[in-house]
């Protein structure tokens, strides 16, 4: 979202001085983690570049060893990102079949959608599709932010046991920055809600000036794979309008769901 004032602490904002090559190079490395093998075209245009420049930063990854290219002339992760390479399955198959619902329901809700996961007590963006309105917010994918302050987050926070909840946030982990540590009790009251709730309203815990809604996304034995969540700006957020939303992030989440059953 375009000039939004954030909270005392922000999860993300861009640098004062930004290097669109830096930036471009970064989230392709990411894109090729996620999602395994692209072609030039299919970067540049999900960058929204040339394909000459695509293709000079592939050359540089490739370089560098974050990317090789087959005889198919495909670019997929390379050495220094091996480790991640070899374990994006679920979350590449998570994100190929959550897309095309991603884009349907920001073409029902004109509003920016996102699908999330969760790692320890973090979460990171999997898949983000913008709407096309003027005032939006923005992608986030590729990025990592605190679990606990998350919409998503706290929809797979839910999932934990109170033994899991303490693994996730001991306090020896937080010993140099106990700041950084959220008050558990306070914490296992809001995750109570979620669950009873089944959906998470987000106002303002993530970014002020930005409302997000989410729901859960489960595997065929019921365990939470992933988070689903819509947001937007807080002015256009119509508390009447929360059963609808919920539904139709509800059904999204269905028919992912669906696919992902299908798939395998």
């Amino acid at each position: 979202m375009q000039n939004r004032e954030v909270m005392d602490k922000p999860l993300k904002n861009p640098p004062t001085y930004m290097i669109n090559s830096v930036d471009h190079a970064l989230r392709i490395a990411t894109m090729l983690q996620l999602e395994g093998e692209l072609t030039v075209s299919e970067v540049a245009e999900r960058l929204g570049v040339a394909r000459s420049t695509a293709h000079r930063l592939l050359a540089m990854l490739v370089y560098r060893d974050f990317a090789v290219q087959d005889d198919r002339r495909l670019y997929r992760a390379g050495p220094v990102l091996e480790l991640a390479a070899h374990s994006p399955s679920v979350a590449s198959r998570l994100r190929a079949a959550a897309l095309p619902h991603l884009h349907r329901l920001v073409d029902v809700l004109d509003e920016s959608a996102n699908l999330v996961v969760r790692t320890g007590d973090t979460v990171r963006f999997i898949a983000s599709v913008e709407c096309a309105q003027t005032l939006r917010v923005g992608s986030r994918e590729g990025m990592v932010f605190p679990a606990h302050r998350t919409t998503a987050g706290l929809l797979l926070l839910a999932e934990l046991t109170d033994e899991e909840l303490e693994a996730v946030y001991p306090a020896e982990r937080y010993a140099d920055r106990p700041a950084d540590r959220p008050d558990l009790e306070r914490l296992r009251t809001e995750l109570a809600r979620v669950r009873r709730n089944g959906f998470v309203l987000n106002q303002g815990r993530s970014e002020r000036g930005v409302v997000a809604l989410g729901v859960p996304l489960r595997a065929p034995d019921g365990n939470a794979l992933a988070g689903l969540s819509v947001s937007m700006p807080s002015g256009r957020y119509d508390r009447h309008r929360l059963p609808s939303l919920v539904d139709a992030l509800s059904h999204a989440a269905g028919a992912i769901e669906a696919d992902l059953a299908g798939s395998v």
